[in-house]
């Protein structure tokens, strides 16, 4: 009886090893310095995005907001401070306010980066929010309404923005003669730490 019984648990104690195994969890560590070579690459090869500031088009004036690579010593970045995610923002931009005509302004904007896993869309994404605009020679003039304007486009181009989707972190794995073995990515988990921006991502082990 006791043999049978000490036979059972093991049976269930192997059972359970044996799906802990088929998962695993691994950490994609992404740095500062990263971001910059990122950003110096993407600045480098294509145009500064630029972001349609009214829907109302006035005539002789492009009324947008381009976000730069650098703005008076200020240069567009990602910044890890306290846990969070901060990005510096350079840009420069154009707007018609009523009777006066195009006004040209620049200077750089203060934003953070909200991250959260879209469970449905199985993504982990980024929503960048507007906390302050400095413009260049106003002594902040007009910050309060160009930051308004900046959070709006960026609410409707860029907001939410995909970091990682977990198909694009799934993958086979070849067994010689055998055949393969699939890593499904299952979930994602962002944690901010030692000024590195760490991403588990969940893998469960499938055959095929």
């Amino acid at each position: 009886m006791h043999k049978r019984m000490f036979a059972a648990c093991m049976a269930v104690f192997l059972l359970f090893t044996a799906a802990n195994a088929q998962k695993a969890e691994v950490t994609v560590s992404l740095n500062e310095a990263f971001f910059d070579a990122l950003l110096d690459s993407i600045y480098q090869n294509y145009d500064a995005p630029e972001f349609p500031i009214t829907e109302n088009k006035t005539s002789g004036c492009n009324e947008s907001i381009k976000i730069l690579r650098e703005s008076n010593g200020v240069r567009t970045a990602v910044r890890y401070r306290e846990g969070k995610i901060y990005l510096p923002l350079a840009f420069s931009g154009n707007y018609a306010p009523p009777f006066i005509g195009c006004v040209g302004f620049a200077g750089w904007a203060e934003a953070d980066l909200d991250l959260e896993f879209d469970q449905n869309n199985q993504r982990l994404i980024g929503r960048a929010r507007v906390l302050s605009v400095n413009l260049n020679g106003t002594g902040g003039v007009g910050g309060t309404m160009i930051a308004k304007m900046l959070q709006s486009s960026i609410d409707k181009k860029l907001n939410p923005i995909e970091i990682l989707s977990l198909d694009k972190v799934s993958f086979g794995i070849p067994i010689q003669r055998t055949g393969n073995i699939r890593m499904r990515a299952t979930g994602m988990r962002p944690e901010i730490s030692n000024g590195l921006l760490n991403i588990h991502v969940t893998y469960e082990f499938l055959k095929g």
